[in-house]
């Protein structure tokens, strides 16, 4: 008699400062072909209960306990709107560069610029790159912003009738950062070779977020 193949389960933590991202993400993680276990931590539990960038803390103090990657998402506008932010982006820049290089579980740095709402809105056909806050309440009729940050089933929203993440990625050209990596699938290694910042592109709307879908849903 064959024994049944165990299936080997896959773990992910992902850290998010913004509630539309965290729920999205919450939601993903059940909706994806394959079995996971990501571990959405939202950034407003950060020491004094500042949300924004986090603190290398933040990040070290979880625990890498049979964990295939981390992905630390990130919105670049907070660098441009609060003074110190670009230093703690800079700070987590260096660690994940120290880690990948290390060969240490591998440290993905997304960064959404200017935000994760761009990125929603790029799910919907409908949208052309306009307004991002005009869009949301006048088109997709949410009475202001943080009504919508805060729906729980935003992954669902921006996953059926015609909307999908597919769509979000086709149009994503530009980025700020990009890791180049490499999966090795019989025994589940994953390892970045390098890390790429691009600050040029810090006035070009993008982000590098199609690496946590590939790695995510390999």
């Amino acid at each position: 008699m064959s024994r049944e193949k165990r299936k080997l389960r896959k773990k992910f933590i992902v850290f998010c400062e913004g509630d539309t991202e965290y729920n999205y993400i919450d939601t993903m993680r059940l909706n994806q072909g394959v079995e996971l276990a990501l571990k959405p931590i939202n950034m407003h539990g950060e020491p004094q209960g500042t949300a924004g960038i986090p603190t290398l803390e933040v990040i070290k103090k979880e625990a890498n306990n049979n964990c295939l990657a981390k992905f630390i998402v990130i919105d670049y506008d907070r660098v441009k709107k609060h003074p110190g932010e670009l230093a703690k982006l800079k700070e987590i820049i260096e660690y994940c560069k120290l880690q990948n290089s290390n060969k240490r579980i591998p440290h993905f740095l997304i960064l959404d610029n200017p935000d994760f709402e761009y990125i929603a809105c790029l799910h919907i056909l409908e949208y052309q790159g306009q307004d991002v806050k005009k869009f949301i309440e006048q088109t997709l009729g949410f009475k202001n912003i943080d009504n919508f940050k805060a729906k729980k089933d935003v992954y669902e929203y921006l996953n059926t009738k015609g909307n999908s993440y597919n769509i979000m990625l086709d149009r994503l050209k530009e980025y700020i950062v990009k890791n180049s990596y490499n999966i090795n699938k019989s025994n589940f290694d994953i390892r970045i070779t390098k890390t790429d910042v691009i600050w040029d592109n810090e006035n070009k709307r993008g982000s590098n977020i199609r690496e946590m879908f590939e790695i995510i849903d390999w």
